[in-house]
């Protein structure tokens, strides 16, 4: 979260200013940069999408167990708790798409 906020951020600031009052190592900011995208934010950006669907084909209705039940339905394994995860997590990126939608 820290690495990712002076990753956003270090073209209006200085890099080792950011780490420093973010308690990090520069070497630690370096190395995450370079690092792969791990398996479980890999399968999250797969998971989101058919969360996304079937969060749509309700017509924005369906809560996270409904949802659960659809993605289970659809033979993806995973828990409650997950989809919830990424349900909050996507909330205000699909707020965003509606209103965008709606205006087209």
């Amino acid at each position: 979260m820290k690495f990712g906020f002076v990753a956003k951020h270090r073209g209006a600031w200085p890099v080792n200013l950011m780490c420093e009052a973010l308690g990090v190592s520069r070497g630690g900011f370096c190395a995450w940069l370079t690092r792969p995208r791990s398996q479980r934010s890999l399968s999250d950006e797969v998971l989101g999408a058919q969360v996304y669907q079937s969060f749509v084909r309700s017509d924005r209705t369906y809560g996270a167990r409904r949802v659960w039940h659809d993605v289970l339905e659809q033979g993806q394994a995973c828990g409650l708790h997950r989809i919830e995860r990424l349900m909050k997590g996507y909330a205000d990126t699909w707020t965003t798409i509606e209103r965008v939608e709606l205006r087209k």
